[in-house]
């Protein structure tokens, strides 16, 4: 049986930024499961900033968060979720020994053939993907060693994923998501990181996720408390919707089971259906 993991920092991330992907092997028969860090509990409600009037609060807000994110990803067709209640913005603080083996314990439950998750970049910086990011690669490593036992999940087997995928957004992705939102900027003591392009050349794999286009809006519009931010992609030019939710780019990390320059259209080359 094929199996993907998605594993996130923040509710909404599995549908703006992997949502086609989840949604096509979903209908393809694909078990797929996803894995989010946070809450997002110290996000913005509405326009509301933690703090301010209006704002439910933390605990609150991350209990709306949780249940938007399973409402998304069940309209995905994701019924594998774990949110693992991390601090949000503060995912790299984290002690690593501990996300690391939760992290690794899922991926021996699940087993999957293929996991998805951000890149070193955080996509314009975001600490909390960075660290995702990082975390996610040495879990691979950790479910893989038969002699990491991992805390209370001593009795799951090892587990070997065949493929690592980083999300790559080209120029015409960001420049896309940035005309609907604003130009995205995370400062991080006190530096501006911005949003980075991937080059063409380095993109290795492209899912064509158009057909599921529909699933992913939907999806995305179960973020209630967060729709506020969304409403212009509903007025975005064709080119720029189609850069957003026709297909969905990545970077090949490893494989064991295919090679080459020649660019994949299906995550799941080289391992058996």
């Amino acid at each position: 049986m094929r199996r993907l993991m998605a594993v996130l920092a923040h509710p909404d991330d599995e549908s703006l930024g992997f949502g086609g992907t989840l949604a096509r092997y979903a209908s393809e028969g694909v078990t797929t499961a996803l894995v989010t860090a946070t809450r997002g509990d110290r996000g913005r409600f509405g326009d509301a900033r933690p703090g301010d009037d209006g704002h439910p609060g933390l605990a609150a807000l991350g209990a709306i968060r949780e249940s938007e994110l399973r409402a998304a990803a069940a309209t995905l067709g994701v019924h594998d979720v774990t949110v693992l209640g991390y601090g949000d913005q503060r995912v790299d603080q984290t002690e690593p020994r501990h996300i690391v083996a939760e992290i690794a314990g899922h991926i021996r439950r699940v087993r999957p053939n293929v996991v998805v998750t951000f890149g070193p970049d955080g996509a314009y910086g975001h600490p909390d993907h960075i660290a995702v990011s990082q975390f996610t690669a040495a879990a691979i490593i950790a479910a893989a060693d038969a002699a990491c036992t991992l805390g209370d999940d001593t009795h799951l087997e090892p587990h070997a994923v065949s493929k690592l995928y980083f999300l790559a957004w080209p120029s015409a992705t960001w420049d896309a998501y940035q005309h609907a939102f604003k130009t995205l900027v995370s400062t991080v003591d006190g530096i501006e990181r911005h949003a980075v392009p991937w080059p063409e050349w380095a993109v290795t794999s492209v899912v064509d996720t158009d057909r599921v286009a529909g699933t992913v809006w939907r999806a995305v519009q179960c973020h209630v408390s967060q729709i506020a931010a969304y409403g212009r992609l509903r007025n975005l030019p064709e080119a720029q919707l189609r850069a957003l939710w026709a297909q969905q780019c990545f970077y090949r990390v490893f494989s064991t089971v295919n090679c080459g320059r020649a660019r994949e259209t299906d995550l799941f080359e080289g391992i058996p259906r």
